[in-house]
């Protein structure tokens, strides 16, 4: 029996005339050219919301860019594309896009027809809502056997950024990978690369971070406000770290993750700091390291993401909140520097 779908739903939205989160009953938006109607069963916070929010500055928008949930309807362009009804599934959070240029070979934002737009950011609706609105091309089906759904969906930017961080470093198993940060894209980059093999040595100043890093499996923590921790490091990986790679916005962390690295190492810049990052272009110029970054990818890398997580069971750690009306006390909480994992909604 096909479920039966509400005319209006709730959504958690910032709204810039308040300045700031509230739940508001909006209507259930119908899908489009290429798009399907999801009922979202996850929403999970990310520091790149606060983002979005400083840049909506007119109408309220429904926050948030990791969600997975249920397909409920189609639109008809959208059929016969691989799901159906009822299919469980994570996804990407572009709508718009032709996904067939170089420009989405590359990233949605660089889409040749610049029709692409960003759920959860000024003008198109996010994914802390009842239902949603998801692209096909962005979706791809998930094996409720080994996904938790109620989890989930910080898989869809947490998850895939940190799997391209590391994969993205040209390792070996073995090899020491130090993670800068171990908030909640630190703690997903942890079981990551443990699962790729890698001996992980991890930094930060906040001691539940670490603690919690320490128990999802980093061989070492080190609290970056102790003096004397990067000689420690030094000790203990023979000279430093095959690859470092930042996962905080801090600007010390950038300063420092350097003096972490063995010649001829990677830094992965993932945190998005507000100043500009400072390089010694020499330090490149002579291979005393050299300089990456990565980002939640495209469609055509999220299926080796999604296989990997589910051979090797690998789940963000997740505070669950009860309904949108924690929402708010979510994003205080994150803003405060609060919270220790990650933060997610699970609809009923």
């Amino acid at each position: 029996m096909a479920r039966q779908i509400p005319k209006t739903m709730k959504a958690g939205q910032y709204d810039p005339k308040q300045g700031k989160v509230v739940v508001n009953e909006i209507p259930v938006p119908v899908p489009g050219k290429n798009e399907m109607l999801v009922k979202i069963k996850s929403a999970s916070l990310c520091h790149s919301d606060f983002l979005a929010m400083e840049q909506t500055k007119d109408e309220p928008v429904t926050i948030g860019h990791e969600g997975c949930g249920h397909i409920v309807a189609f639109d008809p362009s959208a059929e016969g594309k691989g799901f159906s009804v009822g299919d469980a599934v994570g996804f990407l959070c572009f709508r718009g896009c032709c996904y067939n240029c170089r420009g989405c070979s590359i990233h949605f934002t660089h889409c040749e027809t610049g029709g692409q737009r960003l759920q959860g950011w000024p003008g198109t609706d996010g994914f802390f809502a009842e239902y949603a609105i998801v692209d096909y091309h962005a979706a791809i089906k998930l094996d409720e056997s080994v996904w938790d759904m109620t989890r989930a969906s910080a898989v869809f930017c947490a998850g895939v950024t940190t799997f391209h961080s590391i994969d993205q470093c040209d390792l070996s198993p073995g090899d020491w990978f130090g993670v800068v940060g171990c908030g909640g894209l630190g703690q997903m980059a942890i079981q990551y690369a443990k699962a790729m093999g890698l001996r992980v040595v991890a930094t930060d100043v906040a001691v539940a971070n670490l603690a919690e890093a320490k128990s999802q499996g980093a061989d070492a923590v080190f609290n970056s406000m102790q003096s004397g921790y990067i000689d420690e490091i030094k000790k203990l990986t023979g000279g430093g770290c095959k690859a470092v790679a930042v996962y905080t916005n801090a600007d010390k962390a950038y300063e420092t993750a350097p003096s972490l690295i063995a010649v001829g190492g990677t830094l992965m810049a993932v945190g998005l700091p507000k100043n500009p990052i400072k390089v010694d272009v020499m330090d490149i110029a002579v291979s005393n390291y050299q300089l990456k970054s990565t980002n939640t990818g495209n469609h055509i890398g999220l299926p080796k993401v999604v296989e990997f997580t589910g051979k090797h069971g690998i789940m963000p750690v997740v505070d669950i909140k009860p309904g949108l009306e924690s929402l708010p006390e979510m994003v205080e909480a994150m803003r405060m520097g609060k919270a220790s994992k990650r933060q997610a909604v699970v609809f009923s």
